[in-house]
């Protein structure tokens, strides 16, 4: 069954809303015992890394996931802060670990001229390059994003790109490993097409 953690620092209502429109079975989990029988995982966030990293370690939910994942492989789409915290380190609030799926660092978007508002919030088209994941979604369509960091990534992997002020990795994906920057349970109908393709795919 898909469970989506909720790790109390975000409103996850939007996305159990667009997962029950799906018509998909699903667990919301709140305790690293709550992952057992998962046939896929969801993680989002909303917020600050610090608070959400800090999170994943009082809930246990970093030793837990780091087993499912890593040694089970089982498929996992992070959100937002949920997929920041795929990265190895992330900057906001002073620098805190993150689970290390991928080798990377979270870091302030750039506005070296001034002339960028942050967050990045609202609508950017991804450059997807035909990934699997975005099956059935016409290249360049725009999805919503909320945030003012993004993941710098030191491996080679597969990502989709958008642009704000500089290129920004809109998803990341290694084997069964997903994350995305944007919201797709805020994003209509590409981002349900997305989430479909998630559920479907992994």
């Amino acid at each position: 069954m898909l469970k989506i953690i909720d790790l109390k620092i975000g409103n996850i209502g939007s996305l159990v809303k667009a997962i029950n429109y799906l018509g998909v079975a699903y667990q919301v989990v709140d305790e690293p015992l709550g992952l057992e029988g998962a046939s896929k995982i969801i993680l989002p966030g909303v917020g600050n890394f610090k608070a959400a990293s800090q999170a994943l370690f009082a809930t246990g939910f970093y030793d837990a996931l780091r087993t499912k994942v890593l040694i089970e492989h089982i498929p996992i789409l992070g959100i937002c802060v949920g997929m920041q915290l795929f990265a190895s380190v992330g900057d906001e609030g002073g620098g805190s670990k993150g689970l290390g799926f991928f080798d990377a660092e979270v870091k302030k978007i750039n506005n070296f001229d001034g002339t960028l508002i942050t967050p990045h919030m609202g609508w950017n088209d991804v450059h997807a390059n035909q990934l699997e994941m975005f099956f059935g979604i016409e290249e360049d369509s725009c999805f919503y994003f909320v945030h003012s960091y993004s993941m710098r990534i030191n491996e080679n992997v597969n990502v989709a790109m958008t642009s704000y002020g500089e290129n920004v990795v809109a998803y990341v994906n290694k084997g069964h490993i997903h994350g995305t920057q944007f919201h797709p349970e805020k994003s209509q109908q590409v981002g349900l097409q997305f989430l479909r393709n998630f559920i479907k795919l992994c």
